[in-house]
């Protein structure tokens, strides 16, 4: 299939981008697309759409302030946007923990004025940071804070580029969603931005599972494709982590809906590695193509194997990396419902809302548009149904 880039482009009005969240929590509208109809709903109403009998899986991951501005003597600025953790290990929630050092891949704003091998200094906190390399900084400090003391200090919330303001009061609180728990993202899985507790609290109610995995949302989630052919994008690595009882739960139900991008990628993704490991590999790691190179195998059997592999580890928990790219010509393994905002044109986004419903992907965001629906972050939510 020959994908080009200009076919999942849409007009997309600046002043449709939601440049802050509604005024409350669970406030915004909802489109529901069932089955090629679709109709228009406040997010509360999701708890009535929702079919009995689904499991509901969402991502925990907790967008840390992630901006960290500092200044040379001689006042120039430095802003250090942490990406992946290094040093003393690339498992978020250890860094996080760490006391004294550690080191991050970063993105560095006016990195011509901060040379590598030099330090900047905050005393206040005791805390220096030196350039390593192009994009690695080591962070140092002498007092008995965790790194994730630190960054509460002196860090700020990473607002997407498109908000395009300073943080405010509110956008800790609400550029998080209120079941974030694993300390680790730079973007908020902002399908989840949504709920509150009252909402799942009456989901459960109905006679709906929920359940809870981990992707650490990474900045690549506002990767532009750039290529015309689709297939040549070098799509991001996240880091995601999946429990025993998340594949039992998954393996059970009847439907299983995600709340999110990247819960549905991180559901995808455990199924390939499951598929992976009945070919004889063994690293968690999913590459861009794995999907359109391996043979499928049965959802059970390929849960099953991962299953299988964690007992004889003797782990409750596994950790991998994924760069599942789902674009139109994917075959969905596990979902069959999605939760999500809208999503920036030309996006790797709108390519996974294609691949999941097809053409219709342009009725639903031509009926959002027509209806004043707010787009992207803090904008409004759809639930989407096979």
């Amino acid at each position: 299939m020959n994908l080009k880039l200009e076919d999942f482009l849409y007009e997309l009005p600046d002043e449709r981008i939601a440049k802050h969240p509604p005024a409350h929590r669970g406030g915004s509208k909802l489109l529901c697309y069932n089955k090629g109809s679709i109709s228009h709903h406040e997010f509360k109403d999701i708890i009535d759409l929702i079919p009995k009998g689904s499991l509901l899986v969402f991502n925990d991951t907790k967008v840390i302030p992630a901006r960290i501005i500092m200044h040379k003597e001689s006042g120039a600025r430095i802003e250090i946007f942490l990406l992946e953790p290094l040093l003393p290990s690339q498992v978020h929630e250890e860094v996080m923990n760490s006391c004294k050092s550690c080191m991050w891949k970063c993105m560095i704003g006016n990195a011509k004025k901060w040379k590598i091998g030099s330090e900047l200094c905050l005393h206040e906190l005791k805390l220096k940071a030196t350039r390593k390399g192009q994009n690695e900084v080591c962070f140092e400090w002498a007092n008995s804070f965790t790194f994730s003391d630190i960054l509460t200090e002196i860090g700020k919330i990473p607002l997407p580029p498109y908000i395009d303001r300073d943080v405010n009061e509110s956008d800790p609180d609400r550029y998080q969603t209120v079941y974030s728990k694993m300390k680790g993202a730079v973007a908020a899985p902002t399908a989840g931005l949504h709920f509150t507790n009252e909402i799942i609290e009456s989901i459960i109610k109905k006679e709906i599972d929920t359940d809870y995995l981990t992707l650490h949302v990474s900045a690549g989630t506002f990767q532009p494709i750039k290529s015309n052919d689709i297939a040549e994008h070098p799509m991001h690595n996240e880091q995601v982590w999946i429990s025993k009882s998340n594949l039992e739960n998954i393996i059970r139900a009847k439907k299983v809906i995600a709340v999110g991008t990247t819960s549905m990628r991180t559901m995808e993704s455990l199924y390939w590695y499951g598929v992976k490991l009945l070919n004889g590999a063994k690293e968690f790691f999913i590459d861009k193509s794995d999907p359109y190179s391996y043979e499928p195998a049965e959802k059970i059997e390929a849960l099953s194997a991962v299953l299988k592999h964690m007992n004889s580890l003797d782990v409750e928990k596994i950790g991998g990396q994924t760069e599942i790219f789902i674009y139109p010509g994917y075959d969905f393994k596990i979902c069959e419902g999605l939760v999500t905002n809208y999503h920036l044109p030309g996006s790797t986004l709108i390519l996974l809302v294609a691949s999941f419903i097809g053409e219709d992907w342009r009725k639903v965001y031509d009926d959002a548009l027509n209806n004043n629906y707010r787009f992207l972050s803090y904008g409004d939510s759809s639930l989407l149904l096979r």
